[in-house]
């Protein structure tokens, strides 16, 4: 009779807590997945650890930040003056004529403000987006550790990042402001600095600065509420996850590059690769494809 009602007790442990963890996962936003060892790497084929060591320090999720700065391979080669990509300047004002930014980026962000004008929201001013090593020196000479941060340690220096504005108003006040912090993520865009997140990022709050990062990556940070310091951080302790957003289904790998790593990549799945500027690449799988 007490081993029935041990069972029994473990039973309902088991139960109570798989469904506290469903519930705070479904509370917190995208739920993600562990997969399954004996699945995880079904269809695919194994990698060149020298290749992976060429992908650390380059792609959308690399961290930028006092600890980590960029290498020359990290900064985009798609970098473009915007005022010359007359098919991308639409929907928006940009603040200086020789404003750069990657022309994918700058893609995303001209569709990102044609869905805003959609609801009415259509005062964006694009402010800043790349600099070089010089400009950035430059800046922080004259501006000082309040305003900008050394070179080689500003997302400005990737291509990846930009500063938004309104006409209306400051972007902490303004519609453009508000609807870009509910809605950046669906475009691939984060809020890279938010309010609450200073003592993550040690970067004060910044309405203005966005960062692209990709699907499904955006999803899972704002909709749990993550910085990219805390996505990274998670992906390294759970290595391999899988989310789903609108039904379609994303793996998620995340390898140490090291001599004796086993890396793996899809035989037929579309996928992308990034390194997080340390030790480790993530490997983000569509299994839509």
């Amino acid at each position: 009779m007490k081993k029935w009602g041990f069972l029994l007790c473990i039973i309902l442990i088991g139960y109570i807590v798989t469904q506290s963890t469903a519930a705070l996962q479904q509370k917190e936003g995208v739920p993600i997945v562990i997969l399954d060892t004996d699945e995880k790497y079904r269809g695919y084929h194994e990698a060149t650890t020298q290749d992976m060591k060429q992908q650390i320090h380059k792609g959308n999720l690399v961290l930028v930040n006092s600890k980590h700065p960029i290498h020359p391979e990290g900064i985009r080669s798609d970098v473009v003056y915007v005022a010359d990509e007359e098919d991308l300047l639409q929907g928006y004002g940009i603040m200086d004529q020789t404003l750069m930014l990657s022309r994918e980026v700058t893609a995303k962000f001209q569709k990102m403000v044609e869905a805003a004008g959609k609801e009415g929201v259509r005062y964006f001013l694009m402010s800043s987006g790349y600099r070089d090593f010089e400009k950035q020196d430059e800046l922080y000479r004259q501006k000082g550790s309040d305003y900008a941060l050394p070179a080689g340690y500003s997302e400005h220096n990737l291509g990846l990042s930009l500063d938004i504005g309104s006409s209306l108003a400051a972007m902490s006040e303004a519609p453009e402001g508000a609807w870009l912090e509910k809605n950046a993520w669906r475009y691939g865009f984060i809020l890279r600095y938010p309010k609450d997140k200073v003592n993550v990022t040690g970067i004060q709050y910044e309405p203005w600065h966005f960062r692209y990062v990709g699907m499904p990556h955006s999803a899972v940070m704002y909709k749990n509420h993550m910085v990219l310091e805390e996505y990274l951080e998670m992906l390294r302790e759970k290595k391999d996850v899988s989310v789903d957003l609108d039904g379609v289904t994303y793996d998620i790998h995340y390898y140490q590059v090291s001599q004796d790593a086993k890396i793996y990549l899809p035989e037929n799945d579309a996928y992308d690769i990034s390194g997080d500027n340390m030790q480790g690449v993530i490997v983000t799988v569509d299994k839509s494809s």
